[in-house]
């Protein structure tokens, strides 16, 4: 890794357009929103957009046509968190509690779909933790989006 002060704002631009043309086939709605104010965070910007890449392509896969994305940069206690937010499929709270276990897909009818391996959240966690960070997974359930957060800490 080679961290290096990095704004949180320029982590969701790059993501956002990287994913763009994805969003707008499906005619899904991919917003980047950061308080202007945030302050830098250490990263290795290239392993970063490794886990956010990973969790926007989870919720590109799990949002319908149609759907809403809106990644986020905002300052909590102890760092800047970073969040993608989807109004897809989301999962129930025993789910959300086992997503970053390795090899874990959730429900038989997500199992041996084309390019899952159920490793992409582990090595998400995986590579938060190396930053220091934490990683985190909320849905109020089946049918309500899913939210997934990386807190990181500042400079």
């Amino acid at each position: 890794m080679q961290p290096r002060p990095t704004p949180p704002p320029a982590l969701l631009e790059e993501l956002a357009g990287a994913y763009q043309y994805r969003a707008r086939q499906r005619n899904i709605a991919l917003t980047a929103e950061a308080a202007p104010d945030l302050p830098l965070v250490n990263v290795d910007p290239q392993r970063m957009e490794q886990v956010l890449g990973n969790l926007l392509s989870n919720a590109l896969r799990y949002t319908p046509d149609g759907g809403q994305i809106a990644l986020a940069a905002r300052r909590v206690v102890g760092g800047v968190e970073l969040s993608v937010r989807d109004n897809g499929a989301g999962m129930p709270p025993e789910v959300a509690s086992h997503v970053f276990e390795r090899f874990y897909q959730g429900d038989e009818s997500r199992q041996g779909q084309a390019g899952e391996s159920g490793l992409g959240l582990a090595i998400a966690k995986s590579i938060a933790e190396l930053h220091g960070g934490t990683i985190a997974a909320h849905s109020d359930g089946v049918g309500k989006g899913s939210v997934f957060a990386v807190t990181v800490p500042v400079v």
